[in-house]
């Protein structure tokens, strides 16, 4: 039995791991860490969790939680797991670590978009980025692993296929991206009000949103130069999911069979990316509370442009279901175990 330790356990990514790992049978959750909630009953922090989960919340004592557990999800703001991690902790156990402090491999970068120091770069070449459908080999037995944004994970996974097989030219992309209000995370601020949110979308973070140098990274690792793109978030009066529409001009002339060709290449066998059926979108509702990526594509023939789309939810595959997935692949078990609930509709 792997024993885990959750560092923001009551964020909303936090409850999900938890709600997730509640049903894994290989793992036992023997810290529930918070800063916020020290020594609440966790069920009187999430009443879902009544007579689920009586364990009272703890705080956020990296060093005696690595003498405890098999592995640490740390979702947490950015800086914080970058300022508590040791080489002393990683000898003992794994990371998962779902903020940015090791996605990027440029420490340059990261704080130039995030504006904070960095507190250990010298883990950052040793972080494996978690994306399972394109990097799962590295994954296997890493000590430390960065889990990517939901924004991220949407917009590669989308274009991926396009990118790696050079069907686009990727600096004529343009990523338009939509997120429900449980991306930005349980604290209280004005912006994210009922009052503020309902009846309304706004876009936010143009041209300076922080996942825009994760996806260019990304990108750029699979296409085999540096890529550079516009992305553009959207926040929509919905509790839970991403939807990603991307554009980018052909290479050159191709039919539907060739690009079809190439998503079936890299996700025919994944079993968390579904291709969906000729001229049928992704949304939201149909991969809701579930690990699912929907992804497809269209092509305009009059303008020479494809149009890639996707949709998943935040806080499952964009968060907390991409973790569990991650440690799994880490500890040797099946992919998939604990994360074969079925999208929830309505």
């Amino acid at each position: 039995m792997i024993k885990a330790g959750i560092i923001g356990s009551t964020g909303y990514a936090g409850q999900e791991i938890v709600r997730i790992l509640l049903g894994h049978k290989d793992v036992e959750i023997v810290w529930y860490g918070s800063r916020s909630f020290i020594d609440k009953k966790y069920y009187e922090v999430f009443g879902n969790m009544f007579q689920i989960v009586d364990a009272t919340c703890l705080g956020e004592n990296m060093d005696e939680l690595a003498e405890k557990v098999d592995v640490i999800f740390t979702a947490t703001p950015q800086g914080l797991c970058s300022s508590l991690v040791n080489e002393d902790i990683l000898s003992k156990v794994k990371i998962i670590d779902l903020s940015a402090d090791f996605r990027i491999k440029d420490v340059a970068t990261y704080e130039k978009w995030y504006k904070i120091e960095h507190k250990s770069p010298e883990f950052i070449d040793e972080a494996v980025y978690g994306l399972c459908e394109i990097n799962r080999d590295k994954v296997k037995g890493c000590r430390l692993l960065a889990n990517p944004g939901c924004y991220t994970t949407c917009s590669i996974l989308s274009l991926y296929p396009l990118v790696k097989e050079k069907l686009i030219d990727p600096n004529t992309i343009i990523v338009d991206a939509k997120s429900g209000t449980s991306g930005a995370g349980r604290g209280a601020k004005i912006p994210n009000l009922f009052c503020e949110v309902n009846e309304s979308i706004k876009a936010y973070g143009v041209t300076t949103h922080r996942h825009t140098p994760e996806i260019e990274e990304q990108l750029g690792y699979a296409y085999g130069s540096p890529i550079m793109i516009n992305f553009t978030p959207h926040l929509v009066p919905m509790n839970r999911g991403i939807l990603v529409t991307a554009y980018a001009s052909l290479k050159e002339k191709v039919d539907y069979d060739t690009v079809r060709a190439a998503y079936d290449k890299y996700y025919a066998n994944e079993r968390f990316v579904r291709v969906l059926d000729k001229d049928v979108c992704p949304e939201t509702r149909w991969v809701e509370g579930s690990n699912y990526v929907d992804v497809n594509f269209k092509i305009d023939e009059r303008t020479g442009r494809i149009i890639a789309m996707g949709a998943l939810d935040n806080l499952v595959k964009g968060a907390a279901g991409q973790a569990v997935q991650n440690m799994n692949i880490m500890f040797g078990l099946p992919e998939e175990e604990g994360l074969l609930m079925a999208p929830v509709f309505p």
